[in-house]
């Protein structure tokens, strides 16, 4: 009845509803989507987006739809049309591929200490090779 879709940076997770359940009108950061399957394609369209994150200033009007295709074992092709007649004069479209690739290592989403992490981070491993180089 849900899909689930976890995203890297913050950790965030966005629930999708696939049944006609009423939305709750609720504004939201993520808004509130609703899923259908058309053939292999996950259809996804989201409304009623909090005023402080709609996608590009988009009204509140705005609806996006998205479409999750599968094109390969590892690859989906992701399309996202904004859709907002108070913002953009038609509908619009952009699409890229979604590649699972496992020699791409995640990279944990966290704060840095002040950016100054992986600075630092790699000053003491250059520390660390130095010293071993003179032993």
């Amino acid at each position: 009845g849900i899909v689930a879709i976890r995203y890297e940076m913050i950790h965030e997770t966005r629930i999708i509803r696939l049944d006609s359940t009423p939305r709750t009108g609720l504004r939201t950061l993520m808004g509130e989507g609703r899923g259908r399957f058309e053939g292999d394609t996950l259809v996804v369209e989201t409304i009623g987006f909090d005023p402080r994150s709609t996608y590009r200033n988009g009204s509140p009007k705005m609806k996006l739809t998205e479409r999750f295709k599968p094109v390969a074992a590892d690859k989906i092709e992701w399309s996202m049309t904004v859709d907002d007649s108070e913002t953009w004069a038609r509908p619009w479209t952009f699409a890229m591929n979604l590649v699972h690739d496992e020699s791409q290592p995640l990279f944990e989403y966290a704060c840095h200490e002040g950016n100054y992490g992986l600075a630092n981070i790699l000053t003491a491993a250059r520390a660390e090779e130095a010293a071993a180089k003179k032993k």
